[in-house]
């Protein structure tokens, strides 16, 4: 099983790495580059003043990986260290200096429109742009992380302590996060700041965002708490201090460093609402929990009574969800829930926070769901009724219900459990309409809405999140079944 298991983990990475490369390929290649800016009001903005445009544009293309970029204040800079009497000035001189540099170092040579101005630009091959891609992708902090020239003799460290802020922690000092493991009373209790996935810069929607803040980060209205500080003070503050991070010398705010009594001083703010996948997976988690909680008693009871009045009226029920187009089923409903029961009609209007902001939805992506669990699980039972070992069961005399639930039953949660991995992608990736429809901030029309703004990005980000959570539910999956019945073997032998 362990072989089986390792080898499944290698084939997952592979096919992670072969989609996520396919997808940066076609998008890189094939999508026309002057479409970046058609959604960016900036550029309007900016088309009275040349130069700004094209520093902006330079920029942005380099922010997505499809340049390298100087401006001329980095470029002299550059061209300094081989030809010292180098300026921004306008001249043969310096313009002879700068071509040679860029000669040697495959930069073209170009002016802006208005002050003619040199900057240069470097086209970066495919390759080139999915190595960096991959090798930003895992970054790892250390005691080595941060370089303060202004901060020479800073310690470099890992130790457990009984921090004075936030108890018992894994520190680092010379590392981007003060802490690399905490522990708090949010699940899944246990946290880690030493691991982080870099996915890129989102633009040009959350222009300048990391595309794992944009996916990842909570959203809402800020949440204040009481905490003591290490100087003994005691403040109420939105500040998140389990992800203080280092601030250089030059930038810290004094109050902020007698406050915390370190370099760490830089923070984010602790916000009320889950991020977007967040808010997905919630929302997806529990409609996946009440779409088997209606469809597999409700196929359970048509199969036993096929061709009854309950088998009748359940196709019936099936039939018109089947039916119903999507658009009007999730319309008509939010109508009733509105209506009968005083759930609000959009996400917003009360927040996460409120419980009943979350029964719209959640029903709604359920009832989508039942028709065809319920469906293919009553073709399953009936197609089990015929089989040996309920032939054998009936021989020796047991009656209908302890066949269905000691033999049939447990047979049929097999395939049961081992799509539950894959419900929940399909929950989560599939519910564009219904959180366009309530407004719902989640990831569900985060991939159409990027590929139409042409945030590429964020389509890669999501891609790759999207291809690593469904290649692994396959192997999830697998575990839950043999969980179910440990007579299932992961092994092409048979054996572990």
């Amino acid at each position: 099983m362990k072989k089986y298991i390792w080898g499944r983990i290698f084939r997952s990475l592979i096919s992670i790495f072969l989609v996520t490369t396919l997808t940066y390929i076609v998008i890189y290649s094939m999508v026309p580059r002057r479409d970046v800016f058609k959604s960016d009001t900036m550029v309007s903005k900016l088309r009275s003043d040349p130069d700004k445009l094209s520093d902006y544009e330079n920029n942005a293309f380099a922010k997505m990986n499809y340049i390298e970029y100087y401006d001329t204040k980095s470029l002299v800079a550059k061209v300094k260290k081989d030809s010292p009497e180098v300026t921004a000035a306008v001249n043969a001189t310096n313009e002879k200096a700068i071509k040679q540099w860029a000669a040697k170092h495959n930069f073209a040579v170009k002016q802006f429109k208005q002050s003619k101005r040199y900057y240069v630009t470097r086209e970066l091959p495919l390759y080139e742009r999915l190595g960096r891609f991959y090798g930003n992708l895992i970054q790892w902090d250390n005691p080595w992380a941060v370089h303060d020239k202004n901060n020479p003799n800073m310690k470099r460290y890992l130790k457990f302590t009984n921090d004075k802020l936030v108890g018992f922690a894994l520190v680092g000092s010379g590392t981007k996060y003060r802490y690399q493991i905490y522990f708090n009373s949010s699940f899944p209790y246990i946290h880690q700041n030493f691991l982080k996935f870099n996915l890129g810069t989102s633009y040009p929607t959350y222009a300048g965002l990391p595309v794992s803040s944009v996916i990842g980060g909570r959203q809402g209205r800020a949440e204040v708490t009481q905490y003591t500080y290490p100087d003994g003070s005691k403040r109420n503050t939105a500040d998140n201090v389990y992800l203080r991070s280092y601030q250089p010398k030059n930038r810290q705010d004094k109050t902020e460093f007698a406050r915390y009594g370190d370099d760490y001083t830089s923070t984010e703010q602790v916000l009320s609402d889950p991020s977007m996948i967040g808010t997905s997976f919630k929302a997806g988690i529990f409609a996946l929990i009440i779409t088997y909680l209606i469809s597999i008693p409700m196929a359970i009871l048509m199969a036993r009574y096929k061709g009854g009045w309950v088998d009748k009226l359940g196709t019936g029920i099936v039939t018109v969800l089947i039916a119903v187009p999507s658009l009007a089923f999730i319309y008509a409903f939010r109508y009733l829930f509105t209506t009968w029961f005083g759930v609000p009609d959009s996400f917003p209007t009360l927040g996460a926070t409120a419980f009943s902001s979350w029964v719209g939805p959640t029903l709604v992506l359920a009832g989508l769901s039942v028709s065809g669990l319920v469906i293919w699980f009553r073709r399953y039972m009936i197609d089990q009724q015929s089989s040996d070992y309920v032939k054998f069961a009936k021989a020796k005399g047991l009656n209908d219900g302890e066949i269905y639930r000691k033999h049939i039953f447990k047979n049929a949660s097999i395939p049961i459990v081992q799509g539950i991995p894959g419900s929940i992608i399909g929950l989560i990736g599939g519910a564009t309409m219904t959180e366009t429809i309530f407004a719902m901030p989640g990831m569900g029309k985060m991939l159409p809405d990027a590929i139409i703004t042409h945030n590429n990005p964020i389509v890669i980000g999501l891609v790759f999140i999207f291809t690593t959570i469904s290649v692994f539910s396959i192997l999830l999956g697998d575990l839950l079944m043999t969980a179910v019945d440990p007579r299932i073997k992961l092994s092409a032998s048979g054996d572990d």
